[in-house]
């Protein structure tokens, strides 16, 4: 039973490790499974169906295997105890992934934007007019995303196109339009050199990106001790498991392990919280 009760384990911290993995935003990972997945149609079938799985899993969402995980710990325990966590956990992972989403998708706006002043700038150079250097900037990096076709629309036909692109700024990630705005603002009415000023938001917008992900770097290794925080339970679990003990059966079927049960995933939910409350902070500023 024990031997059991080991391998169970073994397995829940696989499937823990395999949803950390997913909430922390290895992108790269992701985009590596797509492409094998796409890639698998003319591989042999042993070769396409581990892409194929992972790509299925990926396109699930990765807060469901909070549930696979819960259910062996349930089996393990005989205990309805760690099923009713994992339904908890779900929408709560669920939520966090779609906030990581939303981040990196702001992200990307920025960069279309600070990709569209600079091919702007090089269009006007080529000698082309401010109207034509817009168009053929926002058709090659498609940094106006989705109020593109109203301030092309603007450009096309002699409407407010900074007004235009004020209204696309106010999109999440884009508020490097608002300089944008301004500089055809001033090169409308002052006859000021577009592409100069174009130039000047360009390297604010970069140098803006780069502090951030220098930022980011430097937290990288507090966000490395939140994840080592959360996976600490698992490892004295397995650690108990392999001294010989029953720690779930302490923990979910007698008095005290239940006290215990309780006050430390209190203590644990508050930890993590203060944790990534302090890291996030760092981020804002």
């Amino acid at each position: 039973m024990t031997a059991v009760s080991t391998a169970v384990a073994g397995a829940a911290a696989v499937c823990a490790g395999g949803a950390g993995w997913l909430l922390a935003g290895h992108e790269r990972g992701a985009r590596r499974a797509g492409l094998l997945f796409a890639r698998g149609a003319g591989a042999p079938p042993w070769e396409r169906w581990p892409s194929r799985a992972r790509g299925w899993a990926l396109r699930l969402g990765g807060q469901w295997w909070c549930l696979p995980p819960a259910v062996l710990l349930a089996v393990a325990g005989e205990s309805v105890l760690p099923l009713i966590g994992g339904a908890l956990a779900v929408p709560l992972v669920g939520r966090r992934l779609r906030a990581r989403g939303l981040r990196k998708a702001r992200e990307l706006r920025a960069e279309g934007v600070v990709a569209l002043c600079g091919a702007a700038a090089g269009e006007l150079r080529a000698g082309l007019q401010p109207v034509p250097a817009l168009l053929a900037a926002a058709g090659a990096t498609g940094g106006l995303g989705g109020a593109e076709a109203s301030v092309l629309a603007a450009a096309r036909f002699g409407g407010d196109v900074s007004g235009a692109l004020r209204e696309a700024a106010r999109e999440p990630g884009a508020d490097g339009l608002v300089g944008l705005a301004a500089c055809w603002r001033v090169a409308v009415d002052g006859g000021a050199g577009l592409a100069a000023g174009l130039d000047r938001l360009e390297a604010a917008l970069r140098a803006e990106k780069d502090q951030r992900e220098g930022l980011r770097a430097q937290l990288a290794g507090a966000w490395s001790t939140v994840v080592v925080l959360a996976l600490l339970p698992v490892v004295g679990l397995l650690m108990g498991w392999a001294l010989g003990a029953d720690p779930l059966r302490v923990l979910l079927h007698t008095p005290a392990g239940l006290g215990c049960l309780v006050v430390g995933g209190l203590l644990e939910g508050v930890g993590l919280w203060w944790a990534a409350r302090v890291v996030r902070t760092g981020e804002a500023a």
